[in-house]
């Protein structure tokens, strides 16, 4: 049996077709665009450094996988600015979000027990475990845990959505970029953050509800009453 033939598309051959086909490509990569162009226009002003970020009462860490139970080191690193905001007073209290959607896999009690390592106290973490993406985790910062203003800590590739989702839910923010290295890990952060960029913008038109919602939780309060 003969495989089946598969015919090219031909291009136009009239001059007023290729132009239609010109134009079309270009109305595609606008529109692929477009997402990303809101997202720098959203977080262009909001992006700080861990030496000037404004002092606010909540930073909030988005998970980035582990490796053998422990933080993966982009992980790791966005723990640490965490970390050092703590030990300068910028914040008070630091929201660890992440999946715990398997028993056997559970990225907020890692980054908690690192958090620890690293000198901030164990009262002053708040767990959401069911920050299965960004959208999830902003939402849930506002309704869950009653955040209104927070500093965002990820890598520079993801900071700008995180901030602009998060400003889409409600949460005033201010995003903090830690440096990466530029390995593969990082270049397929950034390829697929052109991808993202457009679920993105339907969160922020549509905003939908969560994958678990679930009751609202005290933990940032109480954290921050021990604070004052």
């Amino acid at each position: 049996m003969r495989a089946p033939k598969f015919r090219r598309p031909r291009l136009p051959r009239t001059r007023r077709g290729q132009r239609r086909l010109v134009q079309a490509v270009m109305a595609g990569c606008v529109l692929a665009l477009l997402p990303a162009t809101w997202m720098y226009a959203v977080a262009g002003d909001r992006l700080r450094t861990a030496a000037d970020v404004p002092r606010t009462d909540v930073a909030v860490v988005f998970g980035a996988g582990l490796w053998d139970g422990e933080p993966s080191p982009y992980l790791a690193h966005r723990l640490d600015a965490a970390a050092e905001l703590y030990r300068t007073g910028r914040v008070e209290v630091v929201l660890v979000t992440g999946d715990n959607s398997r028993e056997d896999y559970d990225e907020p009690d890692a980054m908690r027990v690192y958090l620890t390592r690293h000198g901030v106290p164990d009262g002053r973490i708040v767990s959401d475990y069911a920050g299965f993406d960004t959208w999830d985790s902003c939402v849930r910062a506002k309704k869950i845990f009653g955040v209104d203003e927070a500093v965002l800590i990820s890598q520079g590739f993801h900071i700008r959505r995180a901030v602009a989702l998060c400003q889409a839910a409600g949460v005033e923010s201010y995003g903090v970029g830690v440096d990466a290295v530029h390995d593969a890990t990082w270049y397929y952060g950034g390829t697929r953050e052109i991808l993202a960029a457009g679920k993105a913008a339907l969160d922020a038109v549509f905003r939908p509800d969560p994958r678990f919602l679930g009751p609202q939780e005290p933990g940032v309060e109480r954290a921050l009453a021990t604070a004052g």
